[in-house]
């Protein structure tokens, strides 16, 4: 198996303020997977092979809370806690689509990702995963059913030009008694 990284499609940034304290946090969702449809990568990830692994995926990790992510791709499918930035808090099919959302954490990386954000700056995400390809009559690389998600991940230079994000803000209420 090798190490597939993809970049996927319109996700938002929300930024929550508590108006009683002033703290904020950070969200990144949208879709970050997609299915059936060849990626500027010249990859189709067939929507039954990310269907089951976002099974396994919640099952296993976003139930948990153990669904975290880095800020950019590492060289290898492992989790790096020192790179550490986001943790996902629910995954879910939507079409061919898979939609998820993520807590920006307190992580020096995290913070970071909340920099860029508060800042302006476009960022994107990606998935990471092993498995193994295999091509087709077109010459598209098929993703095979060995697809193992590793996790999806915060990057700065996306491949495609519509995976970058927009910062939406929401004010929390809050309530004295």
């Amino acid at each position: 198996m090798r190490l597939i990284t993809e970049v996927v499609e319109e996700c938002a940034v929300a930024v929550e303020l508590n108006e009683e304290t002033g703290k904020k946090t950070h969200f990144i969702e949208g879709i970050f997977m997609q299915g059936d449809i060849k990626n500027r990568n010249g990859r189709i990830y067939p929507s039954q092979i990310l269907e089951k692994e976002m099974v396994r995926y919640n099952t296993d990790f976003v139930e948990t809370k153990r669904a975290l992510g880095e800020l950019g791709h590492p060289d290898g499918p492992t989790i790096n806690g020192d790179r550490v930035s986001h943790l996902i808090t629910e995954m879910k099919r939507e079409g061919s689509n898979f939609t998820g959302k993520a807590k920006i954490l307190g992580t020096p990386m995290g913070e970071i990702v909340k920099t860029f954000m508060d800042e302006g700056v476009k960022i994107g995400v990606s998935t990471r995963g092993l498995g193994s390809v295999k091509a087709t009559r077109d010459g598209i690389m098929e993703v095979q059913n060995d697809f193992h998600l590793a996790t999806v991940d915060i990057v700065t230079d996306p491949s495609g030009p519509q995976c970058f994000v927009i910062v939406l803000w929401k004010m929390l209420n809050t309530i004295t008694i």
